[in-house]
C-alpha cells in the first residue's frame, strides 16, 4: 500500500493505493486562509500538519489493515509558500503563501542585484515565489529574518513533522527562486542576492527518492509499523503531472480549475522569462518542465456566476453543446492580474463590444472564449520556447463542459484528451511516486497516462473565426495597460 498528501491550500487530501495504482481511500481535510492585510496571504503550518493528520486517521478508522500495510509515501504541495523555523524547528511566523502579494518590490529588487536571476532560476522574479518573501522580512521584520535557521515549502514542513528531516524535491525547490534549475542545485548567487546562506537550505532529493522515514511517533500514531519511507514528491502541479502520466518530453495538459495551467514535459531546460513561462525541474529525474499559468480560468466562470446569481453549469448548460463560433464580446480574463505571458499583477479583467442585444449568454460565451485565448497565449509561449505540443489532456472541473473543451481544442488547434473517470491529481502523483520510492521501480513503468474517455477534436468550419478573434483578443493587453494602471 502507498500513501499521497497533498498540502494544498484550502485542504489537505490523503490518496491511499495498493500496488496496482487502484485507489483504495480518499479523506479530505479542510484548511483556512488568514488575510490580515489587503494582499497577504497566510496560514498557521501546525493547521497543516492537524489536517495531514485529520486526513490519515480518517483512512485508518476505515480500511486499518490496509494502512498498516503502507510501505511508501509521497507528498504533494501549494508551491512557493515560506515557512520559516528557528534553529530548534520551531515556526516563527505564519506562512507566507503563493498568492501573497506584499514582495511585489522585492521582485525588483532581487532582479538588480542579481542580474542573471532569470538565466539561473528559469523564471521571472514574482511576489508569489518564496525568494522575495523573506526580502521582505528582512526588511520589515529583521527580528524574525535574524532567528531564521531553516526556509521549508509546505509540503515539507509536513515532511518535517513526519520524518524529522529537512528535506525537499527539485520541482517543488524551482518555485523558490533559489535554484540552480539546470544544474538542480541550490545557487550561491541567488542566495546571496537575498541575504540567504546555504545552511538555511533544505537538502534536494528527486521526487522519486526517498528522504526518510516516519518516525517511531508517528508510525505509531498513524497506525503504520512498516515505518515508510517519505518520497521527495512533487510541486502541486508536476505532481498532477505523475498523476496524469505527463512524464516524458512533449506530453502536456491543461488543468482547467479556479487558475488554469498549460504544462508540457521537457527533457532539457528551456526558459522563456519574456513571455513569463515557468521553466522549473520536474518531479521526476532528469527531465524539467515548462508551465503557462492563468490565475482566472474557471474562477472567471465562477465570478460571473456570481454576479448574474446563476450557477455556473447552468449558464454553460443554455449554450447547448455545439461550436457555433466566437462570441461577439471579448473578455481579458485578468481578474487578479496574470502570470503568462504578461507576469503582471495589476494587470485587471475587462470585457469589450458590449451592445443593448448583450445577454448572460454572450457573456458566458465570452467567458469561455477568453479562457481558452489565454491558454492560446501559453501554447504560443511555450512553442516560442522549443516546445513541441502535438497534443494535450485535460484535467480539472472546467472538463466538465463539453462545449469548454470544443472551443479550448478549436483554439489551440489541437486535439484534446479527456480521461476516464478517475483521481488523477497532486495526492494520486505523490502516492505513485511514494510507490516508486519505496520499491525502486522505473518510474516511467510506472506513471503511465490513464486510459483516454473521449478526444475532442477542433471544429473545422469555427478554426478560422476564433483565429480572427484571438487576433483582437491579443491586442486588448497592450491597448490598454496603461489606462489599466492608471
Amino acid at each position: 500500500m502507498y500513501l499521497g498528501l497533498d498540502i494544498g491550500t484550502s485542504s489537505v487530501k490523503a490518496v491511499l493505493i495498493d500496488d496496482k495504482q487502484k485507489i483504495i481511500a480518499t479523506k479530505t481535510s479542510p484548511l483556512t486562509v488568514s488575510r490580515p492585510y489587503p494582499g497577504w496571504s497566510e496560514q498557521d503550518p501546525e493547521h497543516w500538519w492537524k489536517a495531514a493528520t485529520k486526513a490519515v486517521l480518517a483512512i485508518k478508522r476505515e480500511r486499518p489493515k490496509e494502512i498498516a500495510a503502507v510501505e511508501g509515501i509521497g507528498l504533494s504541495g501549494q508551491q512557493h509558500g515560506a515557512t520559516l523555523l528557528d534553529k530548534s524547528g520551531k515556526v516563527l511566523r505564519p506562512a507566507i503563501l503563493w498568492n501573497d502579494a506584499r514582495s511585489f518590490a522585492e521582485c525588483r529588487e532581487i532582479e538588480a542585484r542579481e542580474s542573471r536571476s532569470r538565466d539561473i532560476s528559469g523564471n521571472v522574479a514574482m511576489a508569489g515565489f518564496t525568494a522575495p518573501k523573506l526580502v521582505w522580512v528582512h526588511k520589515h521584520e529583521p527580528r524574525v529574518f535574524a532567528k531564521v535557521a531553516k526556509v521549508l515549502l509546505p509540503k515539507d514542513y509536513v515532511r518535517y513533522r513526519m520524518t524529522g528531516e529537512y528535506a525537499s524535491d527539485m520541482s517543488d525547490s524551482s518555485g523558490t527562486l533559489w535554484l540552480d534549475i539546470a544544474g538542480r542545485k541550490w545557487s550561491p548567487a541567488l542566495l546571496d542576492a537575498t541575504e540567504m546562506r546555504l545552511d538555511q537550505m533544505p537538502m534536494l532529493y528527486e521526487g522519486t527518492e526517498a528522504t526518510g522515514r516516519l518516525t517511531p511517533e508517528v508510525a505509531k500514531a498513524w497506525g503504520m509499523p512498516k515505518r515508510p519511507v517519505v518520497a521527495g514528491g512533487g510541486g502541486d502541479n508536476p505532481a498532477s503531472a505523475c498523476g496524469i502520466g505527463a512524464v516524458t518530453p512533449g506530453a502536456a495538459f491543461v488543468s482547467i480549475g479556479t487558475s488554469g495551467v498549460f504544462f508540457v514535459s521537457n527533457e532539457k531546460f528551456r526558459p522563456n522569462t519574456e513571455r513569463a513561462i515557468h521553466a522549473m525541474c520536474h518531479a521526476v529525474p532528469n527531465a524539467w518542465h515548462q508551465m503557462g499559468v492563468i490565475l482566472s480560468a474557471a474562477g472567471s466562470l465562477e465570478w460571473l456566476a456570481g454576479l448574474l446569481k446563476t450557477p455556473a453549469p447552468k449558464l454553460t448548460a443554455a449554450l447547448g453543446d455545439k461550436v457555433t463560433g466566437p462570441s461577439p464580446v471579448l473578455y481579458l480574463p485578468y481578474l487578479s492580474g496574470e502570470r503568462t505571458p504578461i507576469a503582471d499583477a495589476r494587470a485587471r479583467g475587462l470585457f469589450m463590444r458590449l451592445g443593448h442585444e448583450t445577454d448572460a449568454k454572450i457573456l458566458t460565451h465570452a467567458v469561455l472564449d477568453g479562457v481558452a485565448f489565454a491558454f492560446r497565449d501559453s501554447l504560443e509561449a511555450l512553442r516560442a520556447a522549443g516546445s513541441e505540443v502535438n497534443r494535450v489532456t485535460a484535467v480539472g472541473g472546467g472538463t466538465r463542459s463539453a462545449l469548454w473543451l470544443k472551443i479550448i481544442a478549436t483554439v489551440l488547434g489541437l486535439p484534446v484528451d479527456v480521461p476516464t473517470d478517475g483521481d488523477f491529481g497532486g495526492a494520486f502523483g505523490a502516492a505513485r511516486l511514494g510507490l516508486i520510492a519505496a520499491t525502486k521501480a522505473d518510474f516511467r513503468q510506472i506513471l503511465k497516462p490513464p486510459r483516454t474517455a473521449k478526444t475532442v477534436i477542433p471544429d473545422k468550419k469555427s478554426s478560422a473565426s476564433y483565429q480572427d478573434a484571438y487576433a483582437a483578443y491579443a491586442q486588448i493587453y497592450p491597448a490598454t495597460r496603461e489606462l489599466n494602471r492608471q
